[in-house]
């Protein structure tokens, strides 16, 4: 009885092994989910063809502005203009302290008196030996001394009267005038500074003509017809227009924004366009080869700008960058990286990854 006790049954043995099986095989690991799959707004692009209007904001600028400067040292007493006054040709933009310049003008004076004086007084002792010498009362070597003597008197006043010229033009420099009717854009020094020759002391902008000015990307510029005809209006005000040319290029892109400055002349501008006045300029391209695609389809990526393409086949997304042509206000005009015919997502872009699944909500072409 007792080694019954002490050894379990068969029977018992087996109740109890039984529920653990059981709840060892309901614990076994649940097989991996799905892979998301993120619906999305997509676009089949196409090339452009045809025409297009490329409009782009500028500004109004004089097409000829000079810096007035005086052309000696000295101490500025007076400025007659400020920015925005207008000025005729030959009016006196500003003026030095003249004083100093008028005591060279006397001392140059005072100078040609006592040249004038010793040439007086040499030409006649030049007379008096000319005459004695032609009646045998004086002699040779005297003769030529009064020659000489009158010769160099009388480069002693010519050089006296070129001192007197250079001291009255220098009188003349203390007051600084407009060399043409233009309007003044912007001053650089005050009364009482004492500036140096070629300081700027006011920049006037001519009335000689105005330029619309626009920033222009490369593929613009290139694709740029030659001498096309610019369509210009204000920009807060389209109803005033103005036509104009292209009448000069840069040859170097902005270092910071590689754009490439671009002044059309305009030709008969209405008063209305006033210098610095914002204004929108239209060109007609032609727009054979390129690739739109909008505004919402663009993401920054780590090598720039680029866009989501789906593989129809694993109906899987990448990355792919992409070099920009321009923007408008609703697109985007893409110069590389597109082929015509892929399938570009435009909306939910920032919720992407590479290789994740999506499902199409709409494709259009």
């Amino acid at each position: 009885m007792l080694a019954g006790r002490g050894r379990p049954s068969r029977s018992w043995l087996c109740a109890a092994i039984l529920p653990a099986l059981v709840l060892g095989a309901c614990n076994d690991p649940e097989a991996p989910p799905a892979p998301e799959v993120r619906p999305v707004r997509v676009l089949t692009v196409g090339e452009l063809a045809g025409d297009e209007t490329v409009s782009l904001t500028g500004t109004v600028q004089a097409q000829v502005e000079v810096n007035l400067a005086f052309r000696i040292d000295g101490r500025m007493v007076e400025r007659l203009v400020n920015v925005g006054d207008t000025v005729k040709a030959g009016q006196i933009v500003a003026r030095l302290d003249p004083e100093n310049e008028r005591n060279a003008v006397r001392a140059a004076r005072a100078a040609v008196v006592a040249a004038a004086g010793q040439y007086d007084e040499a030409r006649n002792n030049y007379d008096r030996q000319r005459q004695l010498l032609a009646g045998g009362w004086t002699t040779r070597v005297r003769y030529d001394q009064a020659l000489q003597q009158q010769t160099t008197t009388q480069a002693q006043l010519d050089g006296a009267h070129a001192q007197l010229s250079i001291a009255e033009e220098r009188a003349s420099y203390t007051e600084l005038a407009a060399d043409a009717a233009g309007m003044v854009t912007q001053r650089s020094a005050e009364p009482g500074e004492v500036v140096r020759a070629g300081q700027t002391i006011v920049q006037i902008a001519r009335k000689d003509g105005k330029d619309a000015v626009f920033d222009v990307s490369a593929q613009i510029k290139d694709q740029a017809p030659a001498n096309p005809l610019i369509a210009v209006s204000l920009t807060m005000d389209p109803a005033i227009t103005a036509e104009g040319r292209v009448r000069e290029v840069a040859p170097r892109a902005d270092p910071a924004t590689g754009t490439f400055q671009v002044r059309v002349g305009l030709a008969d501008p209405p008063p209305q366009m006033r210098l610095g006045a914002a204004v929108t300029g239209r060109m007609r391209l032609h727009r054979d080869g390129e690739i739109a695609v909008p505004s919402t389809a663009l993401i920054g990526g780590e090598g720039g700008p680029a866009v989501w393409i789906v593989d129809p086949a694993g109906m899987t997304v990448a990355l792919r960058p992409i070099e920009i042509a321009r923007f408008d206000q609703t697109r985007i005009l893409v110069a590389r990286g597109i082929e015509p015919g892929e399938i570009v997502v435009t909306a939910g872009v920032h919720a992407l990854r590479p290789g994740q699944k999506v499902r199409l909500l709409g494709a259009a072409s």
